[in-house]
């Protein structure tokens, strides 16, 4: 017997349900009163199972990417990402990867107040497409909103280059306090 197929007796069954299941015409039903609440006024939570994401965010650093070809990342960007976290002295469980391809419609200001982000790093993603009110190159870190935001381009890209590779690095020593 494994977790996914527990059999239970019907005896422990029945004392799970010791009221009925089925509502019956003799039985009064208590009236209950249902508060409606506003849904803008709910805390967000980044284990909200609407946002397809990978990490558990633990230190509000947010990885944007794009990927037609898996939910979060192919297997090799995901190695490579982890490399560089790694160096970083970062792991996964530090961060939240977000495939922008699963959320299209999502803005930075969605995104950043969900995550509770401090830092975010675009990958392949211009940062007017991201919903930025601005434009900046590769490799620069810029503040805005109460975040660090870093363009760089696609995994892919990164992976074969040592140019951009090493201009990356010098970015995200810059960052992280390396």
């Amino acid at each position: 017997m494994d977790l996914n197929n527990i059999e239970l007796p019907a005896a422990v069954v029945a004392e799970f349900y010791q009221s009925s299941l089925i509502e019956s015409n003799d039985i009064p039903i208590k009236e209950k009163t249902v508060k409606l609440v506003d849904i803008e006024t709910l805390p967000v939570t980044a284990n909200d199972a609407s946002w397809k994401s990978l990490g558990s965010n633990i230190k509000n650093i947010l990885i944007i990417v794009k990927s037609n070809e898996a939910v979060h990342l192919p297997d090799n960007d995901l190695t490579f990402l982890t490399g560089i976290l790694t160096a970083c002295k970062i792991t996964l469980a530090d961060v939240a990867i977000l495939n922008l391809n699963n959320h299209p419609e999502a803005s930075y200001k969605e995104l950043t107040r969900h995550f509770k982000s401090k830092v975010v790093l675009l990958f392949d993603t211009e940062p007017a497409a991201f919903g930025l009110p601005m434009s900046f190159p590769h490799y620069q870190i810029q503040a805005f909103a109460n975040n660090s935001f870093l363009y760089s381009p696609s995994l892919k890209e990164l992976e074969n280059d040592k140019v951009e590779k090493s201009k990356l690095w010098v970015c995200l020593k810059r960052l992280f306090n390396l």
